[in-house]
């Protein structure tokens, strides 16, 4: 994982839920890709089409709330989102997100100075997002250390996978 992250923005409000992400019915599809086709389609169901690898969500609080399904962090990274910054998420939400490597960082009251569109750079280990669109920064929540190492390793399972003989000492 690069801690600089670059994307255009695609905006969502407060309290996103996991069936807005990828909605119930397809909870039978396992694979990244196949869920990717169905992100956000009750808001945009041309959304899958329009998002492009490394692009960024920026949403207000709660994102991620409701049930506590994987399939939306899946379905958001299998599209090719790179982060979610939103100024607050869903407890179980942010953890799936990270056990499956899709960075999430807090930043207060971001969705109502940047708009649809804009490029924003992310830079992870200073703490600092920069809207290169319109030049403002704003201050991200510093992830603690063993949550960048297991999004470095891709997520969880490979995580363990390499690091499984250290762990059993």
């Amino acid at each position: 994982m690069n801690k600089k992250l670059k994307g255009r923005i695609w905006t969502f409000g407060d309290d996103i839920d996991t069936d807005i992400i990828i909605p119930g019915r397809y909870l039978v599809l396992r694979e990244e890709k196949q869920l990717a086709e169905h992100l956000m389609e009750g808001i945009d169901p041309d959304f899958h089409l329009k998002v492009k690898k490394g692009d960024i969500l920026v949403a207000g609080k709660n994102f991620g709330c409701g049930s506590s399904r994987e399939h939306a962090p899946i379905a958001l990274k299998g599209a090719g989102i790179s982060a979610v910054v939103a100024e607050s998420f869903a407890r179980i939400f942010y953890r799936n997100s990270i056990n499956v490597g899709l960075p999430l960082l807090e930043s207060r009251n971001i969705s109502k100075h940047v708009n649809e569109g804009d490029e924003i750079e992310i830079d992870m280990e200073n703490g600092i997002i920069k809207d290169l669109s319109n030049g403002k920064e704003f201050e991200i929540k510093a992830l603690p250390e063993f949550m960048i190492d297991i999004l470095e390793e891709g997520g969880m399972i490979s995580y363990l996978k390499k690091h499984m003989n250290e762990i059993k000492g």
